[in-house]
């Protein structure tokens, strides 16, 4: 007797019935650059679409994600040059560019759902992610940076930090001063499993956060590695984590399902800048449909094991629900 799984793919409404991912929108996170100045929206060149806004306009995009049913976001820091230093003191500042984008424009905006990104490259005179001892990145002097830039942003009224900057102990070091200044319930989402990637590259354009020497591989980790990423998720899980992410997303998701089999607390993936950049060079050279490549992305991501969707394809992602053609 034949076997006849195409029985079940004979039509759309069956198709759609017999799915097995799910899309919603309030799975998407959408990133988004904030930078000092007035009446800024300044196209980034190797992530074409994609803008670095003023406080002053960043309502606009706002308002245009949440018109699309787009309900998070999360806010990326780019100060001046002059106010950079060695230890990144303008991430934890109270006049930090985060700090006075959340008072300018949470008030106005209660539907959306504020994310902050927690890490100090975007910040430092020399690019790396937190305080130097010679030409090392020192951890644990980071952890005591990394905490107060946790809480100044908390204070500044985001609903969620997300530490990105992969020293040792900073989740156990953000739960402990978030829960010693009574924000018990302000969730950490913990860039978990982040690789030393070159997808990361127009990113480090758009933010300006490219290192000035050498480069990452003391802390972020080994792409060849997995054990090692399911080992780094469990332990942010012990240290209190609420959502463990992993980075990039579309050539890890095999780190994906692991870290989704082996835990039980959500899992976020950030399809990154150099994913979006790929497919908008392939797409304006007329090779793809970006259409259906941003679809499969998406869906490959949540059939990997992804809960939580962080990507500049956010609005996009969002119509391709309401279209039917994913969800």
């Amino acid at each position: 007797m034949i076997k006849r799984p195409r029985r079940l793919r004979s039509n759309e409404i069956l198709r759609k019935m017999v799915r097995e991912t799910r899309i919603d929108k309030s799975s998407l996170v959408y990133p988004i650059f904030v930078k000092e100045g007035e009446n800024v929206k300044e196209e980034i060149p190797t992530m074409p679409g994609q803008y670095r806004y003023s406080i002053d306009t960043i309502s606009g995009k706002i308002e245009s994600l949440l018109d699309a049913g787009v309900t998070s976001l999360m806010l990326f820091g780019i100060p001046n040059d002059e106010d950079k230093d060695e230890v990144g003191s303008a991430a934890f500042s109270e006049n930090g560019i985060i700090q006075r984008t959340l008072e300018a424009v949470k008030p106005k905006y209660p539907q959306m759902y504020f994310i902050t990104d927690v890490c100090m490259c975007e910040y430092t005179s020399h690019g790396h992610c937190g305080a130097l001892c010679g030409e090392d990145v020192d951890n644990d002097k980071t952890l005591e940076l990394l905490a107060k830039t946790a809480l100044s942003q908390v204070q500044a009224g985001a609903d969620m930090v997300a530490p990105s900057d992969m020293m040792d102990g900073r989740v156990a070091a953000i739960r402990d001063i978030l829960d010693k200044n009574n924000y018990k319930n302000i969730p950490i989402m913990s860039y978990a499993v982040k690789y030393a990637s070159a997808f990361y590259g127009p990113f480090r354009d758009a933010a300006g956060s490219a290192p000035s020497f050498g480069d990452r591989k003391t802390y972020q980790m080994d792409f060849h590695n997995i054990k090692e990423g399911v080992k780094e998720a469990i332990l942010d899980v012990e240290e209190g984590a609420d959502i463990i992410m992993v980075k990039p997303a579309m050539s890890f998701l095999d780190v994906v399902r692991e870290v989704s089999n082996q835990i039980t607390l959500p899992v976020a993936a950030y399809s990154v800048s150099g994913e979006y950049s790929m497919v908008k060079a392939a797409a304006k050279a007329g090779f793809i449909e970006e259409d259906r490549i941003i679809a499969e992305m998406a869906v490959s991501a949540f059939r990997a094991g992804t809960n939580v969707y962080e990507t500049y394809f956010a609005e996009e992602v969002a119509k391709l629900i309401d279209e039917g053609r994913i969800g």
